[in-house]
């Protein structure tokens, strides 16, 4: 199960959800120092080929309600997929 956090805007909050199924049209839009948050995810998770990655999937809140939307993530070779956000519901 990967969880994450919802972002709608500029307000984050803590909510459980799983991504259902394959992640649709990944695509990496920013690499290494373009990254604002890299020091710390080098630090955290430590030291790998960071990348911020988007696409699109469903996915499953806490109360079983069912969506599609698009997410955002981080990502490194040999650390894996990290910090899930839901950025926008699309349905």
């Amino acid at each position: 199960m990967l969880q994450g956090n919802f972002l709608l805007g500029a307000l984050e909050s803590i909510v459980n959800f799983e991504i259902v199924g394959k992640i649709e049209r990944q695509e990496t839009f920013a690499t290494g120092n373009a990254i604002r948050e890299v020091a710390r995810l080098r630090r955290v998770y430590g030291k790998g080929r960071w990348r911020k990655r988007r696409g699109i999937a469903r996915i499953r809140f806490g109360d079983g309600s069912m969506r599609r939307a698009e997410i955002h993530w981080y990502e490194a070779t040999g650390i894996g997929k990290k910090e899930f956000k839901i950025k926008y519901l699309l349905d």
